[in-house]
């Protein structure tokens, strides 16, 4: 191995070491592209240019991705200005008859909405609309808390299969093909949510048995928009189009980025229809554009680190580090992998726990996105000098580290939700810890027999 593996390799085990300290690592990786710019051009001045280079490469990647959440963002603000969100959750609140239906309603309906909407504009409308008559049916905050946690930032955000976000990341640092990978998928997703949604659920009933009226502050319901014709009609069209999206996807076979435009130009489409009809045209003119910075802001909020840091783990991905480095540019991960195997052995049970020790480690930040560069490139690594499947190793690494990292057992990841159902984010944390390992357990297990 030349000296740019070696620089690779020891920033990379600087960056999990600052992981492991709860430390942020934008830092670390904005260093390690210029040493290995440096390492591999041995110029100072062309190691300035890849720092850009590798940022405006990764930005490239994942552009796509923040703009459809932009665009999401920005039509969940104009159903708000309608009232129409509220239309669109009205009937689920009928099925709330208990705190048994009300945690699996909040949750199927958190789920729901993060698909769609992603989990975080997901958590302020659930929270402000069904976590009150949850409350009224008996269910404690903390378990409507850990309803919309599973459901919302761990079932819903660690699969994506809608916006399809993470598996794009994931996918692209491993250098698989989408459609492919996401298919891969579903088994580990659906063993670690399954075995999730049970632990959690009995832990429930426990807690239930031990306390017949829950300690919990009452819940101020958000005031109701006046209810017009449109607004009905902005509620019934959303849903329906969204149907419409997924069925087209089905029918012609849509997958990665023209899945993605797809929703993104609905979302576009329906805050058109919003701004237009609303009412005061005039006054449109001046709250779109008010809307789709909101939306926008919000976006790059969440995305603007996960481009510096994958922008350095996308260099070991010898297809994109061309892109930055030059053809001349080394295949670093797969190098590093083809040497390691010629000095360890390494089988399904070390390879599976290996991958998802990386992917916990990686979700130390509270970021689940953050990580996944890391556990792709991980993946493809090992699957190359094993001859593993990478499909399964990256679909592994990609569940695990978003429910690490993505908003379930980080005390910092689950403050959103925590806040909205007013329960403290370290309680919260520690009941999804015993469900969440679990999973992770099934998970690896099941991996271990797939690749």
């Amino acid at each position: 191995m030349a000296l740019v593996h070696w620089v690779y390799l020891g920033v990379t085990v600087v960056i999990m070491g600052a992981l492991l300290m709860k430390k942020e690592i934008v830092l670390p990786c904005i260093i390690g592209i210029l040493l290995v710019g440096l390492a591999h051009t041995h110029n100072l001045l062309t190691s300035v240019g890849v720092l850009y280079n590798s940022i405006v490469v990764s930005a490239t990647e994942l552009l796509g991705i923040i703009i459809v959440i932009a665009l999401i963002t920005t039509m969940s603000k104009g159903l708000n200005s309608l009232g129409a969100d509220e239309l669109m959750i009205r009937p689920l609140k009928k099925l709330i008859r208990g705190k048994q239906t009300a945690f699996f309603v909040v949750g199927a309906v958190m789920l729901i909405f993060s698909w769609f909407l992603w989990p975080s504009p997901a958590v302020a409308l659930i929270g402000a609309l069904l976590l009150p008559v949850a409350i009224k049916a008996g269910l404690p905050a903390i378990w409507a808390a850990v309803s919309m946690n599973i459901f919302g930032h761990g079932i819903g955000l660690s699969a994506d299969y809608f916006i399809q976000g993470a598996p794009k990341i994931t996918a692209g640092a491993a250098g698989l093909d989408l459609a492919d990978f996401m298919s891969h998928t579903i088994p580990v997703w659906g063993v670690m949510s399954g075995v999730v949604i049970v632990v959690s659920y009995i832990l429930f009933l426990r807690d239930m048995r031990k306390i017949q009226a829950a300690p919990v502050k009452p819940v101020q319901e958000r005031e109701v928009k006046k209810i017009t014709p449109f607004s009905l009609f902005v509620a019934v069209i959303t849903p329906l189009a969204f149907l419409v999206d997924i069925g087209l996807m089905i029918r012609f076979n849509l997958r990665g980025g023209d899945a993605t435009a797809l929703v993104g130009g609905t979302a576009l489409l329906i805050l058109c229809i919003i701004m237009l009809f609303k009412g005061d045209f005039w006054k449109s003119l001046e709250e779109i554009s008010d809307y789709v910075k909101d939306g926008f802001q919000f976006a790059l909020k969440i995305f603007a680190p996960v481009v510096v840091i994958a922008a350095f783990f996308f260099l070991g991905n010898g297809e994109i580090a061309a892109k930055v480095l030059g053809a001349d540019a080394p295949n670093i991960l797969q190098d590093v992998g083809n040497a390691l195997s010629g000095v360890v052995s390494l089988g399904r049970i070390p390879v599976a726990i290996i991958e998802t020790l990386v992917a916990v480690i990686t979700g130390l930040d509270g970021s689940g996105f953050s990580g996944l560069p890391i556990v792709g490139s991980v993946a493809s690594t090992f699957s190359a000098n094993t001859g593993f499947n990478a499909m399964y190793l990256a679909a592994l690494g990609q569940v695990v580290t978003i429910w690490v990292g993505g908003g379930t057992i980080i005390p910092w990841g689950v403050i959103p939700v925590a806040s909205i159902c007013d329960v403290p984010a370290a309680d919260l944390a520690r009941k999804n810890l015993i469900p969440v390992f679990c999973g992770i357990a099934a998970a690896t297990v099941l991996t271990i027999f797939l690749i």
